[in-house]
């Protein structure tokens, strides 16, 4: 009887674990490839905003990037206006996770 009851309340627990995972991981990350029309730097350099024209649907799109690999770009101009660029964001918040030119970098 006792082993009948753990092995109902830790499969209750597992059942109710992965539930609040799953509402965790639901977070929604676009791809896209366009060309940066505008890039604006932080007054202290730790992050910068990038508009993006969409290849395929020509709509504008905020891209926001705080890695520091990417800001270095922005900074030596290897990255400049005019570049087309592969990027993959959050699209609730436009939260850069990749940000790199399609011909390389």
């Amino acid at each position: 009887m006792n082993k009948r009851v753990s092995a109902i309340i830790l499969s209750a627990f597992l059942a109710g674990s992965s539930f609040a995972f799953v509402g965790t991981a639901s977070a929604e990350t676009g791809t896209m490839v366009g060309t940066i029309s505008k890039i604006q730097m932080a007054a202290d350099g730790k992050s910068a905003t990038a508009i993006l024209k969409d290849v395929k649907s020509g709509e504008a799109v905020t891209i926001h990037i705080s890695d520091d690999l990417t800001l270095d770009k922005f900074k030596d101009k290897r990255i400049v206006e005019g570049d087309e660029i592969r990027t993959r964001f959050e699209k609730s918040d436009g939260k850069s996770k990749s940000f790199k030119k399609t011909a390389g970098c």
